[in-house]
This record gives C-alpha cells, sequence and structure tokens, in this order.
C-alpha cells in the first residue's frame, strides 16, 4: 500500500474510514496493487471534469505514469484546452441553483456559456481553439490526411499554436501532460462536442471537402481493440471510470466485442474496475451498471478487484489521486 507521506494522504488514511470514505481508501489501494503487479490503467471522463479542472491532478497522475490511456467525451479533451487558453476570462457563478430564466438568458447574450457553476467565455474560449484547429484540419484536408480528434489536438500543442494564449500553469492541464507522453486517448462520440460541432459547420461551408478528414468513432474502436489486445498480451489493464456515459461504456465494451463478436479466445478481462459516480446505479440511469452486472456481458470477471463510490468525482478523484501520488 502507499505510504502516507504527505499531509493529504495523512489526513485522508486517518480520517477516511466508514462508507464512501472507506471506499474511497479501498479503490485507492486496489489502483496502487494493481501498478505494483506491472498492471496499466486506463481513466475514462465523463461530464465536465475538466472545466472542473481535474488537470490539476491528473495531468501529475499522467507525469507520473500513473495513467496509461484515457477515454474521454469531446467536451473534456476540448474543455482542458478552453481553460488553458481563456482561464482569465472564466465567470463562476456560485448561486447557479438559483438563476432566473432571464439571468441565464443575459449570460446568452453575452456569450457566456455555463457549466453548473462556472461560465465558458465564447470568444476567448471558443474562437480562439476554432481558429488554430481549423488550420489544422483545413491542412490535413488539403494533403489527404486523417487524423483522430485528439491527434489534431496533440499537433496544436505541440506546435507551439496556442502558447501565447496560455492563461495558466501548462503542468495543470492534463491535456499537455497527454500530448507530451503521447498519451493513447479515445473519444467517442466527438461529434456532439463544440468542436465537432464547428468541423460540421465548416465541411456544410466547404471549407473542408471531405467529413471523414476527422477520423470516427467506430475507427477508434477498432484502433482500441489492436491497442489492447498488443497490451495485455503483456500487461492487465485497469478500467477507472470517472461518471457514466459514452466515455466509459465505448472503451469497456472492447473486451465483449474482441470474446463475442471476434470470437477471439484467451483475451483477458478487464484487471480492475472502480467507478466514482454521485448517481445510484440503477435502471439505465446515467451512472451506468453496477460492477457485478458487467459480469454477465462479460467485461469483468467474479475475481476483479471492483470499487463504487456514491460521491462527486470533482471532490473523489483528486483526493485519490493525491493518495496515490503519496501527496
Amino acid at each position: 500500500m502507499p505510504n502516507a507521506n504527505g499531509p493529504v494522504s495523512q489526513f485522508l488514511r486517518h480520517n477516511f474510514r466508514h462508507f464512501n470514505a472507506a471506499a474511497l481508501i479501498d479503490a485507492t489501494d486496489g489502483y496502487v496493487r494493481h501498478l505494483d503487479k506491472g498492471g496499466k490503467m486506463l481513466v475514462t471522463l465523463a461530464g465536465a471534469m475538466s472545466t472542473a479542472e481535474l488537470g490539476i491532478s491528473l495531468a501529475e497522475m499522467i507525469r507520473q505514469d500513473k495513467v496509461h490511456a484515457i477515454s474521454c467525451t469531446g467536451a473534456n479533451l476540448e474543455e482542458d484546452l478552453f481553460n488553458l487558453v481563456a482561464h482569465d476570462a472564466y465567470e463562476r457563478v456560485p448561486h447557479y441553483r438559483t438563476l432566473s430564466i432571464k439571468e441565464e438568458e443575459a449570460l446568452l447574450q453575452r456569450h457566456m456559456n455555463r457549466v453548473t457553476d462556472t461560465c465558458i467565455p465564447e470568444a476567448e474560449a471558443m474562437r480562439r481553439l476554432e481558429k488554430v484547429v481549423l488550420e489544422e484540419w483545413m491542412a490535413a484536408d488539403a494533403a489527404g490526411e486523417r487524423y483522430f480528434p485528439h491527434e489534431f489536438y496533440y499537433r496544436i500543442l505541440r506546435a507551439g499554436k496556442l502558447e501565447q494564449y496560455y492563461q495558466i500553469d501548462p503542468k495543470d492541464s492534463w491535456m499537455i501532460a497527454a500530448a507530451e507522453k503521447n498519451l493513447p486517448i479515445v473519444t467517442p462520440g466527438w461529434e456532439d462536442s463544440t468542436t465537432g460541432n464547428m468541423y460540421a459547420s465548416h465541411v456544410i461551408t466547404g471549407e473542408v471537402k471531405n467529413v471523414h478528414t476527422v477520423r470516427s468513432g467506430i475507427e477508434y474502436m477498432v484502433w482500441l481493440a489492436d491497442w489492447y489486445t498488443s497490451l495485455t498480451a503483456e500487461h492487465s489493464l485497469g478500467f477507472f471510470q470517472i461518471g457514466g456515459g459514452i466515455a466509459g461504456d465505448f472503451p469497456i465494451c472492447v473486451v465483449p466485442m474482441l470474446h463475442q463478436d471476434l470470437q477471439r479466445e484467451n483475451v483477458p478481462l478487464w484487471g480492475y474496475f472502480c467507478q466514482i459516480s454521485e448517481a445510484t446505479t440503477s435502471y439505465g440511469g446515467y451512472s451506468g451498471a453496477p460492477p457485478n452486472e458487467k459480469i454477465t456481458w462479460g467485461k469483468l470477471g467474479g475475481e476483479t478487484p471492483m470499487y463504487v463510490i456514491e460521491s462527486d468525482a470533482s471532490i473523489v478523484a483528486p483526493l485519490m489521486f493525491a493518495l496515490i501520488l503519496n501527496q
């Protein structure tokens, strides 16, 4: 088990002894055991974790090789970059629960897109990123090249095309850390993100001639199947799910697809599973199925270490990461 070297780790191990608090400790210890045995970890990001600035802790997890792949929504992919280049223009709305319709309309008129208690400024964030990513889309399109959504962002970051706009410490951007590591990423359903909508608009206007210049979700699954098969030939792969939705549902299905649809034998199941969600798993909710139900779908096995923490991921995930990093 990790030593409680830092003050955060010491506090957690002393105080988190029961209920969801104890589940947090157990799941963290299971994560570390998995890595200590030579295992690797895929982390999934649902919701708006990038706007919640999870990058502050996730980036360090990536740098220290505690995360080996990410599956995330298109929103999380782009919102880390929005925060990177427009943080100073963001506005926090602590009283978001009591906003009137007129107050919501006033935010719209100011082009402030609200995510819970945080407003993302359209001009400084979305349009600033659109300018540079459109250049990459058009250049690839003209050259007959095709890339995944995250690969376009990696190209932008590595070329330094956004550096003049940085408004946070780059070490707090998980996308920068991922680009530096060339971390594998899958982004299912990218089409429903802000930049996905932008891309569709530029296909409609004809600025991008080939709609397939940005590679698709099915191609992500094909890639994931090959990567999973190759990696698990030598390492067990764990599954750390933040929230529910497509970010988790998409990648976890690669195992039953390999088994049931491709009829391949000797494909390892996921070697660890943890889900953080404030939604109780039930009746097709956003939480997804509980771990034991996943056994019946050929995703997890009876011996797979399984954990569920029913709490707010914006609180729980940074604490777990701090404990894993002995902070």
